[in-house]
């Protein structure tokens, strides 16, 4: 069976949408980037597609550590889009600074970079898109 979660949208006009979290309610609103017609006051979506990847590694791994057990508590990702600069408009390149807290283990790191490598987002997005992780150790 597949899980499924509705996400409301609307059209807010000026190039704006406001999107309804099914479950939680939660609301969150995207504005297209200053280079594409907007105001950049917000995530675009774009930049959503990225903090999607990078909050999924994050949770695939915070699962895997729960099992070895590692606290990754403190790990920080950050994350760097380059869009194309020839239509069609899309992500080219995502880089990916991941810090890991001090004094995981070989064997431990390597489990994890595994479960990275199987976030469900990162095999969502086209095989042309670049995704370079850059693993910051302690």
């Amino acid at each position: 069976m597949m899980m499924s979660v509705k996400i409301a949208c609307e059209y807010l006009g000026d190039l704006r949408v406001r999107a309804v979290h099914g479950p939680s309610a939660t609301t969150l609103i995207t504005d297209a980037p200053t280079d594409n017609h907007g105001k950049g006051e917000s995530f675009s979506p774009t930049d959503l597609a990225c903090t999607a990847l990078a909050t999924c590694v994050a949770t695939i791994m915070g699962i895997a550590a729960k099992s070895l057990p590692v606290d990754l508590k403190g790990m920080k990702i950050d994350i760097e889009k380059h869009m194309t600069t020839h239509p069609p408009r899309r992500i080219a390149k995502l880089n990916m600074d991941i810090r890991m807290p001090a004094g995981i283990s070989a064997e431990h790191q390597t489990k994890l970079k595994t479960a990275a490598a199987a976030c469900p987002v990162h095999a969502s997005f086209h095989p042309d898109v670049i995704v370079e992780m850059v693993w910051n150790w302690g």
